[in-house]
Parts: C-alpha cells; structure tokens; sequence
C-alpha cells in the first residue's frame, strides 16, 4: 500500500540522464529510488510510493509520485537558488539575495522580482537573465509534473519545455509522434511510449504514419534514399507489432499530403526523391557538348605541359572543355597538383574562382594546400539557419567562373542538390573526390552515381608520384585498394607501422602508452593536437567508447566540470560535435576542447579551432569526448599520426573501404594494433554494403 515520505534532498548517489532513475539521500539519511527528475539539492520534496528492501543496500522507499515544495530556512534558499537551477545565480549571488531579502526571497522572485536590481552585483543586464531563468524554471516544474506522469525521461524535459513552452501538455496530449520531428534526440520508440500511456491504440493513424515516416527516416541514416515496397513493409510490421500491408490507406494518405513519393515498388521521403530529381536536371543544364580549345588555352596549356603527368594535363584540359568535370584518384596521385594547374591558368585569365568542401576540416585543409580560401558548402552558399534557407539558391546563382569542390565522397543527396542547384549556367565545375572511400554518412552514393551516369566526363589518377613513393602509407593504401596485403615494413623509418598483438584486453593500455610517452618522447607529438585514435566500432574493449574512458582517466588530471549520468566532463577534454548546430557555427564531426564550466550561467565552456563556444545544460548530448572516434567520423580530416585498433571482434566493420580511408587520414604517421587476420579479412571483403539511390538510374 503506497505511502507518504517527506523530505530535504540532501544529494543524489545516483542519477541516469536517460530515464531519470535515481538513488537520492535525504538528509535524515533515507534512501529514496525511482525514476525523478533531478531535484534540487536542499528541495523539500513529499514522495508517494512503497518501502522495499534491498538484499545489499537495505531499506529504501520506492517513489511513484512526488510534489516539490520551496524549501524555507536559510541554508535550505541559498542551497536551492544556487544548485544550477537559475542562470545567473551561483553560490555567492543567492547569498546576497537571500541577505537582502531573507525568509521573503522566493515570495520576491516569485512576485517582485524586478527588486533583484536591489542586491549588490545585479544589474539590469543580469536581472534580465535571472528572471528569464526563474521563469524558465517554473514552466519546467509544471510540464515536468505532466511529463513525469507520462514516463517521458527527464533528460528530454528541458528540450520539449524550450520546443514547446507552456503549451507543451496540450501539443503532446494532442500528437506526443510530433517529439520525433520537433526534438533532437527522441525517437519513435520514446514517443510511442508516451503515446501508449496516453491511450493511443496501435492502429491509431498518428502511429501508423509515424512509424512509417521514422522507418524511411532510419533508412536513408543507413545510407539509401528510397526504400524498396517490400523493405518498408517488413521494418514498419516490426516496428509497429502488426502486419502492415501494401494496400494500407495511410500509405496514399501520406502521399496526399506530400511526405512520401510511391513510384513502381519504391518508397521515397518526398526531400530525398525531390532532391534527387533536382540533382538530374541541374547537370543536364550544366553539361553542354565539349567546347574547342581557343588558342589562349592552348598555349597556356603548352606552358605548362612540362610541370605535369599526362595524367595531370589531360585532367586541366577536360576542365577547359567540359563545364562539368569529375577528378578522382588515390593517395599521392596528384590531384591536388593538378587542381593547381587548373587554378593558375584561371588566376593568369583574370577569372574569378571559388573552392569549396562538405566540411570545416576539409574546407580548411584544402585552404592549406591550394592557398586559396576554401569555405564550407553551407557558408558559402550563405545558409541561414533561423529558416533553414540558403542565400545562393535555384533563383540566385553563384557567380564565378570556376568552382572546385573537394571530398565529394563525403555530399549526401540533399547537400548536392543545394549546391548543385546554385551554379550558374556559365559556370565550370570540377568535382574532386576518392571514389574508394566510405560513402557519406547521409543518404546517397553521389559520387559514384555521378560517374556512373556517364553524364558528367571523368579521369581518375592512378600514377603515384615519386615523391608519394617514399610513403608507405601510400603505397598500402594503393595495395588494399587493389585487394592486396599491405607490407609490413621492418625498417625503423616506416610511416606504416604494423604491432601484432593477439591479446585484446592488452590493446586499450598498449594505444594510450603509445600516444601518451613513446611517441610525444619520441617523435615530439602532441599527445592530443597530432594523434588521434580510430576504431572502426563504438563497442568493445577496443572501441570508441572504452578507449574514450581509458584516455580521459589516463591522461587528463583536471577535475570533473560536469556529470551527466554517468558521462563526466572534465577541463581540456577533447570533444567531438555529434550533428549540425548552425546558430553555434559547429558541425557534425568538428572537434573541439572543454576550457571550464561557467557555473553562474550553467553554460559548458569549449573551444572549436580556437573560437568560444557554450552549451546549455540541455544541448551537452550534442558533444561526445573524442580522444578515440570512429573511422566514419574521421572523413575529411587529415591528422600526422593515427592509431587504429584492428582485431578480429571488429569483423562486422572489417571492410576494405573502411581500413583504405582509416589510413589515408593519416599523414606522417599510421599505427595499427591487432592482428594480420583482421586486417586479411578487410582486405578481402570489398562486397560494400549496396546503397538504394535513384539518381539517374530512371
């Protein structure tokens, strides 16, 4: 029979960021469990639920339910305004506030509190975000009871309070598969949850049609862009725990309504189908017949005819004829050589160019090696992120002479559709990429497709310079694209280092020696600015995850700045941006350092290539530590020293597009650590995961 519990909050044992389970001592020190928010230190809660005993830890009392209210003695105020719960307000300020006002300071900031201004230390400027925060706090509080009732996990609170405000109760009650779209993070699986407690039937028609669209929406994260009949059908009767048929009305309604395009057994989300059938037009209004060579280019080519390969000179002289060309090639091939010879006809012609990359890392290397200024797809088309809109579109073109885009591997379909969609009729564009590579991690196999079309002319380089030559890097990755062993050179001066080690358990500390004391002892690197580790998986003992937690305790000293769940943060952490934040100026993939925690303003403070970055409390789980990340995370960075874990536990991954690009990410240096079975086993398996994609194949 449930009963009642009253209690401090004294602080909390335990707490998952997840589901918001808790183990909390209260300050007659009972132990209270159960899935909670996370409640203020010094709050006086009132706990409805059960005693039970626990075999180990003894009795505690179980929490159903709970209602918080203020707390009213000194330390209890000064403890609950400055716990984290109001921005602007830190230990010291809610001192002050509570000298100024006592046993009257919660009645003031609920009723009076443009008086802040009052206390020493706040002005008009800080009263504005403390009152924005109380508020904040209060809105919380109520759809926190609401969302509590509803199971929906505290770490999502904050984010469905700010997408939706006040109104957060009404708009879930009405269709809770709207949190799918409106809010980062949760999924068809949270939001059927809170549906099923809401009452919603299996067969409601919000169901149905969310499942369908979050199945086509998992199914372009695998990469494809439409889903054969047959596919869809299978993953949504698994998803929805009924047999979902072709004929099912919801189909055609969601049709209708233009979210999904159903053509000859292929199941498209209307962006990626319209994106794709953009893509198609643009290049056929690009691709004109070859032009002659004027006598301007001829002799500019003849100039320069000694300074290239064959190889390189034909690639120039395509660009002069074609509006439209595709450069691909290997490592050490020469393709940015040849880039060059391209550039300095145009620069000698007075014409204007453009560079351009999918990402800050490779726009900024392409900057380095070509000593043009290269910018992001997304800046220079100048996107805006408040409306999701790009200043350079279909009806105002960019205008430049030459555009030279770089890693085009790494373009998903609705990227290229914007780009490719923005270019001026007059313009020429040379697309630069290693079709070798892993594909990108949106929707889409481009590239490939694009030289499949046998739309657009393509030359890919194969010749490997000798300056290239002396690489073993180069020379391995050239070998395991052709399906051949790397060799494991003895020599002492190799960049390709081979260390067998059978063990797995003995890899992580045998990564973090390397990276920590023989190589910056030995070759002077930094163990965090110039190695980087790459594994091809998030799990296991040699995965992303565990390496991750090794290297934080392992080399990082700095105390914790901030736990969440069983996640801590600590100062000079290296961080990874896990998706697109446009209003922050940071991508998926960007990485970064934690400099500190700003406990007055709740804001985790980092750094991204030296520019200031802060999170909000609610937006932590848009960074991830990244001392070791995986191989698809790597595209488009180039580092002086990798270090690559590669065991045969990693065999769901062993593929030789995924080893080729893990090694060409490195620039003086590789390590791998493993076993030469695993490595065979990447070297044979090129049967790449086919990609469904639409693109010219009508």
């Amino acid at each position: 029979m449930s009963e009642t519990l009253k209690g401090k909050i004294n602080y909390y044992t335990y707490y998952n960021d997840e589901n918001g389970y808790s183990i909390i001592r209260l300050a007659d020190n009972t132990t209270v469990i159960g899935n909670l928010p996370k409640i203020n230190s010094g709050e006086s809660v009132e706990f409805t639920g059960i005693w039970v005993t626990h075999p180990k830890y003894g009795r505690q009392f179980k929490v159903e339910s709970y209602n918080v209210s203020y707390p009213t003695t000194r330390a209890g105020i000064i403890n609950y305004l400055g716990s984290g719960l109001i921005k602007g307000i830190g230990k010291s300020t809610a001192e002050k506030i509570y000298n100024q006002f006592g046993e009257q300071t919660l009645d003031i900031l609920d009723a009076q509190i443009n008086r802040l201004v009052e206390v020493e230390g706040i002005g008009y400027k800080k009263l504005d975000m403390i009152k924005k925060g109380w508020e904040e706090q209060q809105g919380v509080k109520t759809v926190m009871l609401f969302l509590q009732s509803h199971g929906i996990s505290t770490a999502y609170s904050l984010k469905i309070y700010k997408t939706y405000g006040a109104k957060a109760p009404e708009i879930i009650e009405e269709n809770p598969y709207r949190l799918i779209n409106d809010v980062w993070g949760i999924g068809f699986k949270v939001a059927d949850e809170i549906a099923r407690k809401m009452g919603f039937s299996d067969h409601h028609p919000a169901r149905i049609k969310a499942g369908i669209v979050f199945a086509l929406d998992e199914i372009a994260r695998s990469g494809h862009t439409y889903s054969p009949e047959s596919d869809l059908i299978n993953f949504c009767t698994q998803l929805l725990r009924f047999e979902l048929v072709y004929s099912d009305p919801i189909l055609q309604e969601l049709e209708d309504e233009g979210m999904i395009i159903h053509k000859e057994g292929k199941v498209f989300l209307s962006e990626l189908y319209y994106a794709e059938r953009g893509i198609e037009e643009a290049i056929k209004l690009l691709s004109k017949p070859p032009l002659e060579l004027n006598s301007g280019e001829k002799k500019s080519l003849h100039l320069i005819s000694k300074r290239f390969s064959p190889e390189q000179l034909e690639a120039i002289r395509l660009s002069f004829e074609n509006k439209l060309l595709i450069i691909t090639g290997g490592p050490g091939t020469g393709k940015t050589t040849a880039l060059k010879g391209i550039i300095d006809i145009y620069k000698s012609r007075s014409k204007s160019i453009l560079l351009t990359a999918p990402t800050g890392r490779a726009a900024k290397r392409m900057t380095e090696v070509i000593g043009l200024e290269a910018k992001t797809i997304h800046r220079m088309l100048e996107y805006n992120p408040s409306d999701n809109s790009f200043g350079f579109n279909q009806f105002n073109k960019l205008e430049t002479d030459l555009l030279i885009v770089d890693e085009v591997s790494m373009i998903d379909t609705v990227l290229m559709y914007r780009l490719i969609t923005a270019v001026d009729e007059g313009t020429t564009v040379v697309l630069v990429g290693d079709i070798d590579q892993l594909p990108s991690v949106g929707p889409g196999n481009v590239l490939k497709d694009l030289i499949s079309s046998d739309l657009i002319p393509a030359i890919k380089l194969n010749k490997i310079f000798r300056q290239a030559e002396q690489s073993d890097i180069v020379l391995n990755a050239h070998r395991i694209n052709k399906g051949e062993m790397p060799s494991f050179n003895a020599l002492k001066n190799t960049d390709f280092v081979f260390l067998e080690e059978k063990n797995n358990s003995v890899i992580p500390e045998k990564i973090l020696h390397l990276a920590k004391i023989e190589l910056p002892n030995r070759l002077k690197l930094d163990c965090l600015e110039d190695i980087q580790i790459l594994s091809p998986m998030y799990k296991g003992e040699a995965g992303v995850n565990n390496l991750n937690r090794l290297f934080q305790s392992g080399i990082n000293d700095s105390p914790v700045v901030l736990m969440r769940g069983e996640k801590k943060f600590k100062a000079g952490d290296k961080i990874m941006q896990l998706r697109n934040n446009y209003d922050k100026g940071v991508f998926n993939g960007d990485i970064g350092f934690i400099t500190g925690f700003d406990d007055e303003n709740k804001m985790l403070n980092t750094t991204f290539d030296g520019k200031f970055v802060q999170y909000a409390l609610d937006e932590i789980d848009e960074v991830t530590l990244a001392y070791a990340v995986t191989v698809h995370k790597s595209q488009g960075s180039e580092y002086p020293c990798v270090i690559m874990p590669l065991t045969t536990s990693h065999y769901i991954m062993l593929q030789r597009n995924l080893l080729y690009t893990a090694i060409t990410r490195a620039s003086k240096l590789l390590i791998i650590i493993g076993s030469k079975n695993a490595i065979g086993m990447a070297v044979k398996n090129n049967k790449v995961e086919n990609r469904f994609t639409h693109l010219f194949k009508q």
